[in-house]
């Protein structure tokens, strides 16, 4: 990989309204806006977004003046648009996809089935690996393939609202205590190996 580009003289605001909003975390960065930043910063390259793609890359290059270049494969590939699906018999209500969903688009509450809001889902695969019962998967979206800039803006806006609300101690949320995730996994294996007979 090149060294990385000197400080640009756009805005963070204009690079982050090239991105797609999902919130992914794959550039490297917790969030599109951090990874805006370190591009206005000249600490990023702009070919660390997999659901951008090559296009996204393209409109980057275009806007900041920077030279193109391939999508880093170390970030990822990229792919259609895809969104979460929860398995709602086998899901156990632990609460932990809650907590990773960067844009609320999953729904439901302690020891109870929760769901994904499909048109909300920006298909960032965050909620997959926290799941302790491998009850959700991503999936095809019934609906467009491809991430349209009114999907981003939408994105965006649950992101920060999510984040807002999060920055208020009071409303912030909760793992579930261990003695109680211990107990909810005993009886998410004794569900699964009962219906294993």
């Amino acid at each position: 990989m090149s060294r990385l580009p000197q400080k640009l003289a756009i805005s963070s605001d204009a690079i982050d309204a090239v991105l797609p909003q999902t919130q992914c975390t794959r550039c490297g960065y917790p969030a599109c806006r951090p990874y805006a930043d370190a591009i206005a910063r000249g600490e990023a390259h702009i070919n660390q977004c997999p659901p951008g793609g090559d296009d996204g890359i393209r409109q980057l290059s275009q806007l900041t003046g920077l030279p193109y270049a391939p999508l880093n494969p170390q970030n990822g590939v990229e792919g259609p648009r895809k969104q979460a699906l929860i398995d709602e018999y086998r899901c156990i209500g632990c609460k932990l996809c809650l907590l990773a969903c960067p844009v609320d688009a999953i729904v439901g509450g302690f020891k109870f089935m929760h769901t994904v809001i499909a048109e909300d889902c920006t298909g960032c695969e965050l909620c997959v690996a926290p799941c302790p019962v491998d009850c959700i998967e991503m999936t095809m979206p019934a609906g467009p393939l491809t991430w349209s800039p009114h999907d981003a803006n939408r994105a965006r806006q649950q992101f920060m609202a999510r984040t807002a609300r999060l920055e208020k101690p009071s409303v912030a949320p909760a793992s579930p205590p261990a003695d109680q995730l211990t107990a909810i996994l005993a009886r998410a294996q004794q569900r699964g190996a009962e219906r294993a007979k």
